[in-house]
């Protein structure tokens, strides 16, 4: 394992070692139970709410066939979704071959990248007596690996080839045996199944919304508004459900990995690496992977969390600088937040999950997460969440300051008060968020990409300036040619920078045709606001190139409408008809 310095030597990271036999038990600590308990939880609550809204869609049907219409969409989305269940690995493997060239290779030709992988092949198959699966290769350098399928039989185990680049040996074997482990799971089947739950839910829901529009009995078309709110509250519910779903498959078929390979550093280590490994070819290419874009569910890595982590190995002269950015992933409540949006569980908590595992196996650790939650425990939490209560509100201002001002209004004899409150209060929200959003960036101090993402505290929504000096590298859009995002690269790593024009969408669509190529390649420094979600950026001020200058106006429009809301405010009086002549 070796990480490249600001100056851009390789510097070895040693190897804690694996355990002496393969398939050693290790036991799953914050997960509990069983993966069979956590997916039939999980499925039935999805099935429980399905039934209910049937139920309830039963209770309140008034004539003969009612739901004639509901029930033909129910069955034909279950037809549709078994048919494309057995023929989406066909149908896949099109995809697959269409986009990104996917061949079909022998398990020899995988002997010759990584011979342990080979090993591990055989080994799950043999004592899963599970048929081999399809092996694809994409040469492509993005190093990633993805399973899919329908039944285990028929399952496609693909990978890059720049999953041989980037990682080792054992490293690689380790993420054939996560991909291994999502098969014998039937990770795929389970999660078509919660799709077609969540996919009638929907069905319902809109059902539902068009019957408590339609003519009939009024108490009818109350009871199926009832239901409609219900179906897609079950909906909302429900996805969050199947992402819960998806993470806590990933988190199984990583502690399938170390059982199998008895090697959880290595998958540790495999993780940051591939991290690395997009961040790296990202500065190569100008336009970002579609590979990655396009599989991103499916990968073993979410390939949007990769720049933290990837910049970190990139300049890291040991890991404990590298586990330094899985603070956030630890202990910001925004980490939380954003995880529950995702297929993925956020790369910190995967990491230390594995160095559990290791340390069950009485192995060295390579990354020592319990220096880093040491060090997270020492994290001020009044500020940690504190920072977050407030988020929480910044991001209300507007409806916020809107019912305020509602509330203030009625309460003044002032003519039409509550429209007039209103849009001031509105304003006023508009203008707060604006200013607490986007601070002053006059004085923004000179920092690195490295440091910033180490920043435990880093917000989403409060934006911190920053000076960078670096390297326009290319665009940040993926496959969009006149993107006006782009990528900047300084001696510590790579960060997003997001443009704004003054003239809006249009205004960025001319800049990214007319402006982004020629930007390319030049050196120069960037003003703008840092921010930290699952993937890290900065909202640009000003690019500054010899004698050449880009601004960018985030904060043009919102003090546009902040103002503008306030002025109609003042002036509605004057031309509305006063409330008595009413």
């Amino acid at each position: 394992m070796s990480s490249v310095n600001p100056e851009g030597s390789h510097t070895p990271l040693p190897k804690a070692g694996r355990a002496a036999t393969t398939g050693v038990k290790v036991l799953m600590a914050g997960l509990g139970g069983k993966l069979a308990l956590a997916s039939s939880v999980t499925m039935v609550l999805l099935f429980g709410m399905v039934f209910v809204l049937l139920m309830g869609l039963g209770l309140i049907m008034n004539s003969e066939n009612p739901g004639l219409g509901l029930a033909i969409a129910i069955v034909g989305t279950v037809i549709f979704n078994g048919v494309v269940f057995f023929l989406s690995p066909f149908l896949m493997d099109l995809t697959q071959r269409w986009l990104y060239g996917t061949r079909w290779v022998s398990l020899e030709e995988v002997r010759q990248q990584s011979p342990e992988s080979a090993r591990v092949i055989e080994q799950v198959c043999r004592d899963r007596k599970l048929k081999q699966p399809k092996l694809g290769l994409i040469d492509d350098q993005n190093p990633t690996a993805f399973t899919y399928g329908s039944l285990p039989d028929t399952a496609r185990l693909v990978v890059s080839r720049g999953l041989f680049t980037y990682l080792d040996d054992d490293e690689a074997a380790t993420v054939y045996a996560h991909e291994l482990g999502h098969i014998v799971h039937w990770d795929f089947a389970l999660m078509t199944l919660a799709a077609t739950m969540i996919q009638i839910m929907y069905l319902i829901y809109v059902f539902g919304r068009r019957m408590s529009r339609g003519g009939g009995d009024n108490k009818a078309k109350d009871a199926a508004q009832t239901l409609a709110i219900a179906a897609y509250v079950f909906y909302v519910i429900g996805t969050y459900l199947m992402l819960y779903l998806s993470r806590t498959r990933e988190y199984f078929a990583d502690h399938f990995a170390a059982e199998t390979t008895g090697n959880p550093n290595a998958l540790s280590r495999a993780l940051v690496k591939i991290a690395y490994g997009i961040v790296e070819e990202g500065q190569r290419q100008k336009e970002p992977s579609r590979l990655l874009e396009g599989t991103r569910a499916l990968g073993i890595y979410d390939a949007k969390s990769a720049t933290s982590t990837g910049n970190a190995y990139r300049v890291a002269a040991s890991p404990d600088r590298i586990g330094r950015v899985f603070l956030w992933d630890l202990f910001n409540p925004w980490g939380w937040w954003m995880e529950l949006n995702s297929t993925h569980p956020l790369t910190g908590k995967r990491v230390r999950a594995l160095s559990t595992y290791a340390e069950q196996l009485g192995l060295d650790i390579e990354f020592d997460m319990g220096r880093v939650v040491q060090e997270g425990n020492r994290l001020s939490k009044q500020r940690l969440y504190g920072n977050f209560a407030a988020d929480i509100v910044l991001y209300l201002a507007e409806p916020i300051g809107l019912g305020v001002g509602v509330i203030v209004g009625i309460l003044t004899p002032i003519p039409w008060g509550f429209l007039t409150g209103g849009l001031i209060g509105l304003g006023v929200g508009i203008l707060v968020k604006r200013t607490v959003m986007y601070p002053d960036f006059n004085n923004a101090p000179a920092k690195d990409v490295l440091t910033l993402m180490s920043d435990p505290y880093a917000s989403p929504l409060r934006g911190q300036p920053a000076k960078l000096d670096g390297k326009l590298i290319g665009r940040g859009d993926a496959g969009y040619t006149f993107g006006s995002d782009l990528k900047l690269q300084d001696k510590t790593g790579m960060i997003f920078l997001r443009y704004s024009s003054r003239f809006g969408p249009i205004g960025n669509f001319l800049f990214g045709a007319r402006q982004v190529k020629s930007l390319i390649d030049t050196s120069g420094n960037a003003v703008g606001w840092f921010r930290r979600g699952i993937a890290p950026w900065m909202d640009l001020v000003r690019y500054t190139s010899g004698g050449k200058v880009i601004d960018s106006y985030h904060r043009f429009w919102s003090l546009i409408l902040g103002i503008g809301c306030i002025v109609v405010a003042i002036a509605l009086p004057i031309f509305l008809p006063p409330m008595s002549a009413l």
